[in-house]
């Protein structure tokens, strides 16, 4: 169980006791009225700001936006057996809400706290509005790298759709440049098995972003299975939706003229080649122009043609 901690009072005198224990009817009067069940009066509340306090598990919550989904359950499992040594070592913040605290940041520490069969934890109360709450539970994730690139994504998406909030706010808020938020949000866009992919680490945010190229999902899915089972890096991927994206060339019609004059030239050729003594391609580049090769195979043999193009007068 971790070590209390505090300012060296009984945390009934900072909490009252219905906080730590199990709810139970408070038996004190305000106004001649009973309080509501487990409940804390605004002097005691107010007296939690800011500090550390030790508090039931029980009474502890994760918010039910936190843009955290996914918890690894052997990296738990690790932190869990370290608080089995030494407790938990960073408080949770939290805010009142009702009857119990609302993590605000710290949810993975509370779930391994559960796992370690501690009873109560550290915490620090804080008030918030709900836009404070989602920008500090974003941050404490992004920093410590524990979102992955969907939950990441998701999370800016709210910060922008709920509380209107621009790109280079929210760069701003989590130290990263706004190119970095664009390209993240951008993945929201690839279809949703891709989506679940990247969240179980099957592809990264690089193959990701190659992909979105690829309009069409059924083919964006079938090259993220071909990702995965031939092990492809980004630049494979590129390459790969290259050649997919790219326009096919147009087949130019083929008319009687053209077929007339391949049947000129190659007589051309063949006359020139048996004057020549050797390989001669003519290449056109329009009706009127082109460009004559002579081909030679040794210097004895270029000496022999020039000989003969200067015989000619």
């Amino acid at each position: 169980m971790a070590k209390k901690t505090g300012l060296g009072k009984g945390l009934g005198a900072i909490f009252g006791d219905e906080a730590l224990k199990e709810p139970e009817r408070s038996e004190k009067k305000a106004d001649s009225k009973k309080e509501p069940k487990g409940s804390i009066n605004n002097k005691e509340e107010k007296g939690e700001q800011g500090k550390e306090l030790m508090v039931k598990i029980a009474f502890i919550e994760p918010r039910k936006d936190q843009p955290r989904k996914d918890f690894n359950e052997e990296q738990l499992g690790e932190l869990a057996d370290s608080m089995k040594n030494y407790g938990v070592l960073q408080p949770l913040l939290v805010q009142k809400k009702g009857d119990i605290y609302e993590i605000i940041a710290g949810e993975r520490r509370w779930r391994a706290a559960k796992l370690a069969g501690l009873k109560e934890v550290p915490v620090v109360v804080r008030e918030y509005n709900e836009q404070q709450k989602t920008e500090i539970a974003l941050i404490e994730n992004v920093q410590r790298a524990d979102l992955n690139p969907i939950e990441e994504a998701m999370a800016y998406q709210q910060l922008m759709e709920e509380f209107h909030m621009k790109q280079e706010d929210i760069a701003a808020r989590v130290s990263k440049n706004r190119t970095t938020i664009t390209n993240s949000m951008r993945l929201l866009k690839l279809d949703k098995r891709v989506q679940q992919m990247l969240v179980e680490n099957k592809i990264t945010s690089g193959h990701g972003r190659a992909l979105l190229a690829v309009e069409d999902k059924d083919a964006q899915y079938q090259l993220a299975e071909k990702i995965i089972q031939e092990g492809l890096n980004v630049r494979d991927v590129e390459k790969l939706v290259k050649a997919l994206t790219k326009p096919p060339k147009e087949k130019k019609e083929i008319t009687r003229e053209d077929e007339s004059l391949k049947v000129i030239f190659q007589n051309l050729e063949d006359r020139m080649k048996s004057i020549m003594g050797t390989k001669v391609s003519i290449n056109r580049k329009d009706k009127n122009k082109g460009r004559i090769e002579i081909e030679y195979y040794s210097p004895a043999e270029l000496e022999r043609i020039v000989e003969l193009i200067e015989s000619i007068k």
